[in-house]
């Protein structure tokens, strides 16, 4: 497939798990003009390689388990040390990031959403100001490390109102809303911690796609998309306007990578197709 080239496009691996291999993946994205597979562990890098790909975001700690839970920052410190020293050696240029829950639920036993209902009515409890300059305080003990390696950071918006699916909505995540990880971009200061500008979960809590593509535009190190409502492919069946949206980003002279993040319900490979067509402006 031939694509215009203004927008650099991956697939997000988790979606499409049930569906194909991590081969079969890569052949069927490299087919599709794709240059990324993401959010794959290190460990499989070297496939994605094999097949002329890249990774261009690689995962790091769980959102549950952020920067504004002090409890969890030398953890996800440690974390993201390994991964820039992995991305260096793999030459990768970002890696994604996590404010976490304002309420502690423990260890996730899937990698997913807790259960915050089973928890006790008084459990602790960060409050969002407080959250906020913990997670300045611990960005700043690794961001200098990113500096010095040249890789980017980048903290994902997520939404808190979907609570159909633990992958559609995060109800407890602390970093919901542009502005309140603007803020902590901001105070940290560096040139190396940016936005993971989800187009689905930005929607959702904020909308207003294509003026906070524009205000943030110094600070988007990767996007991903999906269809709102309900995390689906971008079809006539969702709200947003995904082409002016990937204008905008021409607009501001993105040069990073668009993640297709929907999960399929329909045949898989044609949902992906649409979307890399409609994102190709």
């Amino acid at each position: 497939m031939t694509l215009r080239g203004n927008i650099n496009h991956s697939v997000v691996e988790w979606c499409f798990a049930d569906y194909w291999t991590l081969d079969e993946l890569c052949i069927k994205a490299k087919s599709l003009g794709c240059k990324s597979v993401e959010l794959v562990q290190p460990e499989v890098w070297p496939t994605l390689k094999k097949h002329g790909l890249t990774c261009a975001i690689s995962p790091s700690h769980l959102f549950v388990q952020g920067m504004n839970n002090p409890k969890y920052q030398e953890m996800c410190i440690e974390m993201l040390r390994k991964r820039i020293d992995q991305c260096v050696d793999a030459g990768i240029q970002t890696v994604i990031t996590f404010t976490g829950y304002a309420e502690d639920s423990g260890p996730p036993a899937d990698g997913q959403n807790p259960d915050l209902s089973k928890l006790p009515a008084n459990r602790p409890r960060i409050d969002p100001e407080q959250g906020a300059k913990n997670c300045v305080d611990g960005f700043r003990k690794i961001v200098g490390y990113a500096e010095k390696k040249k890789i980017n950071l980048a903290i994902e918006i997520l939404n808190t109102r979907a609570t159909d699916h633990p992958m559609k909505g995060h109800p407890g995540y602390q970093g919901d809303h542009v502005d309140y990880c603007m803020d902590i971009i901001h105070k940290v200061g560096s040139p190396r911690l940016g936005l993971l500008f989800d187009l689905y979960h930005v929607q959702i809590m904020d909308g207003d796609l294509v003026r906070r593509i524009h205000q943030c535009k110094d600070s988007i190190f990767h996007v991903h998309t999906a269809g709102n409502p309900g995390r689906g492919e971008l079809d006539e069946n969702q709200e947003i306007n995904f082409r002016a949206a990937m204008k905008a980003l021409v607009d501001i002279g993105y040069k990073g990578f668009v993640g297709h993040e929907f999960i399929p319900t329909r045949e898989p490979l044609g949902g992906l197709k649409q979307a890399i067509e409609t994102c190709d402006v």
